[in-house]
């Protein structure tokens, strides 16, 4: 009976031992293998971090800013801003078209008064472009009446010209205050998507708050850019139609002396 309890508890003391050999390779190995991850997972972050950044151009981060603020809003807001500077440009062209050397026309149509009379004299504006050239006209068409009839002629169309050099530039100003408050309801609306967000997932997640904040404010940030660009056109716009304005208005007065003179036989 001694015998065989002294076989039972040494087959028990090698299977004990055995079992812990085994537990101790297997814990060493997997140490092993998570180690060898470890550092190949260090390893591969370290290479990303010293590789060079690729360069992206502004084309390129100007599409992916567009992207991410809705095509939506930010599409309404791109078409603000084309169909403000081709307008822009179109009165930008037709005010330079505009711009005539009034005292020059003056000369020419005085010196023509005294040469060849009041057809002479409409011959030079016919073949002279602008709305000085055009209002010298109308009053030489009324001369033969009486200086009254040719000042009045001179008044009524030049406000017909004005209206001309004015035409279209009120849609400028609407899209000037159209763009950002787009890009304003853009912002609301993209917040509001983001609270709904967050109320589904029933959790305050930072990241989730911030990405539909960004992408939201995106659309203010374009609104504005698309009003500063237009409102530097329209300034300028507006600063050439108040100088050919007093161009003609100085030139009506000069038209009118003229005329004044021819009457009285001063030329």
């Amino acid at each position: 009976m001694k015998q065989s309890l002294s076989i039972l508890f040494m087959a028990v003391v090698m299977i004990f031992s055995v079992s812990t050999t085994a537990t101790a390779s297997t814990t060493t190995a997997v140490t092993t293998v998570t180690m060898t991850t470890a550092t190949a997972a260090s390893q591969q972050e370290e290479a990303k971090a010293d590789a060079p950044k690729e360069d992206i151009t502004f084309h390129q981060e100007l599409k992916r800013r567009f992207i991410e603020g809705g095509p939506f809003f930010m599409g309404i807001v791109l078409l603000c801003l084309i169909l403000g500077l081709a307008i822009a440009i179109e009165r930008i062209i037709y005010l330079n078209l505009s711009t005539t050397n009034s005292k020059k026309l003056a000369a020419d149509v005085e010196a023509a008064l005294k040469s060849g009379g009041v057809e002479a004299a409409k011959d030079v504006c016919r073949n002279t472009k602008g709305p000085v050239a055009s209002i010298y006209y109308q009053g030489l068409d009324r001369a033969d009446e009486s200086v009254e009839a040719a000042e009045k002629a001179v008044v009524a169309y030049g406000g017909v010209q004005m209206g001309q050099l004015e035409k279209n530039v009120s849609w400028v100003s609407l899209f000037i205050a159209l763009a950002p408050m787009l890009g304003f309801m853009g912002t609301v609306i993209g917040m509001i998507q983001s609270f709904d967000s967050i109320a589904e997932a029933g959790a305050m997640d930072p990241t989730l708050v911030a990405t539909g904040i960004k992408v939201a404010l995106l659309t203010t940030v374009f609104g504005l850019v698309v009003a500063i660009i237009l409102q530097i056109f329209y300034n300028y716009i507006i600063a050439k139609i108040d100088a050919i304005v007093n161009d003609m208005e100085d030139a009506s007065i000069t038209l009118i002396d003229i005329l004044v003179d021819y009457k009285n036989g001063k030329l």
